[in-house]
């Protein structure tokens, strides 16, 4: 009897182990596949590939929770019980983050032996506020808004670490323009694909994105640990300063900031803060415009849905255009996107209309992404190393409250798409009138410190 039972078993457990290696044979190719991209050029020696994973696990956990918030927030309720709920969204978690903003930069610059544990920190958090909203998502109750600045804060905290790893992990065959360039496009790529899922998992209840989100940030709080210990390392890093040199040696000067940096970098500052403020404020305003007057005969999903895809597609093509055009002319570039985006915009003021909709949101996308890279690039050609990973953890918490200005004039404009795209022209106008003459008048003269990137 049992050599018959060994007959028949053996065939069996070789026939379902035959058919496990089948099954788990494609997402084996796919996981090869994703660790041959994002290792290659010496980024899986640097450890650069292992940021690229954990960026794009952070950006799929985020679309999740993205997804869920959009549900309860904004879809779930007639449009103008949406805007109330919104505009309570930004006083209860974007107002308080105006103010938090500026102090995330410094206090994790004064932690440069904790960034893993920081990383670590920021998805642990949301994990854990992702598991308490979905107790309140369903309902909408007032316990999920202050979960949700928990998350804001974290996912901010979280970039403005990452935006400081990026040159700690640089191979010595990419330039810092091209780094982030991969470790962006890893992060789009995740949330085209986490986006479905995320709207599958609704499918299920309210609550299940929150539950898939707890599940990749618990894993990218392991991730966060997995890279390379050089990251924690401070040595030869300084902090940049508010002031210009002469105020300091007058001794004059005591707060940290980034005007030392040279006037390349501050244009380009300020051309990125027009840009993001334009990407906050078509977030909440587009979204309500929609809502109210979809684009094409479409309904106001699907029109959200178009409009979405066209500023991602653009964010994309405006990465990889940058990976390729590397930082040859970075004042020129920001000078350029930030002009044609105002050009588009005002366009799109006096000629409203679907098509140009898209437009916009495209353009922007391209733009953004463009002139983000370009400002990486400009911070890694003239700024120090001793400085350099303060000046990126500085630049990108200004970027996020430019973000948040942006989507606060977009929930309170009128549902006019005339009206709204001029007030978007208005301040491009203002970035267009401080920032590029000063960026063309840096690319003449040259870079005040040599090349490096």
């Amino acid at each position: 009897m049992g050599a018959i039972r060994s007959a028949e078993g053996g065939p069996l457990r070789r026939t379902a182990r035959g058919a496990g290696r089948v099954l788990r044979a494609p997402f084996r190719v796919a996981a090869r596949g994703v660790r041959r991209a994002t290792h290659a050029h010496g980024a899986g020696e640097s450890g650069l590939g292992k940021l690229i994973e954990l960026h794009a696990v952070n950006s799929a956990g985020d679309v999740l929770i993205t997804i869920a918030l959009a549900s309860t927030v904004f879809f779930s309720v007639p449009t103008d019980q949406a805007r109330g709920r919104v505009a309570l969204y930004l006083a209860v978690t974007m107002a308080p983050f105006v103010f938090l903003a500026p102090v995330i930069g410094p206090l994790l610059d004064r932690v440069p032996h904790g960034r893993r544990a920081a990383m670590a920190s920021a998805m642990l958090a949301r994990a854990l506020l992702a598991l308490m909203m979905s107790g309140a998502v369903a309902t909408g109750g007032l316990e999920l808004y202050p979960a949700a600045l928990g998350v804001l804060v974290a996912s901010k905290a979280y970039g403005v670490v990452r935006s400081a790893v990026v040159p700690r992990l640089l191979p010595p065959r990419i330039a810092l323009v091209k780094a982030n360039s991969r470790v962006t496009l890893g992060g789009l790529l995740a949330t085209g694909l986490a986006a479905p899922l995320g709207a599958g998992l609704h499918q299920l209840g309210p609550q299940w994105p929150l539950y898939g989100a707890c599940v990749v940030f618990a894993f990218g709080t392991y991730l966060s640990f997995s890279l390379p210990p050089k990251v924690d390392s401070a040595k030869g890093e300084a902090r940049a300063r508010l002031t210009a040199p002469e105020a300091r040696r007058r001794g004059r000067a005591k707060a940290p900031g980034l005007r030392t940096v040279g006037a390349s970098v501050l244009h380009g500052l300020q051309a990125n803060g027009a840009l993001r403020m334009l990407s906050g404020f078509l977030t909440f305003f587009l979204a309500f415009l929609l809502r109210v007057h979809p684009v094409g005969g479409l309904g106001p999903a699907a029109s959200l849905g178009v409009v979405a895809v066209a500023a991602g597609t653009g964010n994309a093509l405006g990465t990889a255009m940058a990976a390729l055009l590397r930082s040859r002319g970075p004042e020129k570039m920001i000078a350029l996107v930030l002009s044609v985006t105002l050009g588009t915009t005002v366009v799109a003021a006096a000629l409203f209309g679907a098509f140009m909709v898209v437009v916009v949101a495209a353009v922007a996308g391209i733009s953004q992404a463009l002139g983000k890279q370009s400002l990486d690039s400009l911070i890694q050609r003239d700024v120090p190393e001793q400085v350099r990973t303060s000046a990126f953890a500085r630049s990108e918490t200004l970027l996020q409250m430019c973000w948040v200005v942006g989507g606060a004039i977009g929930i309170l404009l009128p549902l006019n798409g005339a009206v709204g795209m001029s007030v978007a022209a208005a301040f491009l106008a203002l970035g267009v009138a401080t920032a590029v003459r000063g960026l063309l008048a840096a690319a003449r003269r040259g870079s005040p410190h040599p090349r490096v990137a």
